[in-house]
């Protein structure tokens, strides 16, 4: 049976979350669920690239974006991450 981690909405919640045996969270069936792996957008962008596209997938590039309420750019790097996760 599936276990997922209980929303935390406040400080104590995380800290009565962390003082509980964490163990079945972990587990094979449960960690994909549970968990997701770490990106790439903590590292510093220290690299440009020059990418040409249509003026219509620009614009659902941006209304998408608009709906995470995150710059376009920052959506852009997410999308190439979750493809390449997928990849590999």
């Amino acid at each position: 049976m599936s276990k997922s981690l209980p929303k935390i909405k406040s400080d104590e919640e995380a800290e009565e979350l962390l003082s509980e045996d964490l163990t079945e969270y972990l587990t094979p069936e449960n960690f994909k669920g549970n968990f997701s792996p770490v990106s790439f957008e903590f590292a510093p962008k220290d690299a440009t690239i020059s990418l040409r596209l249509s003026k219509d997938l620009l614009e659902a590039v941006k209304k998408a974006s608009d709906k995470r309420a995150i710059s376009y750019q920052k959506f852009i790097r997410e999308s190439i991450e979750r493809a390449i996760r997928e990849i590999l």
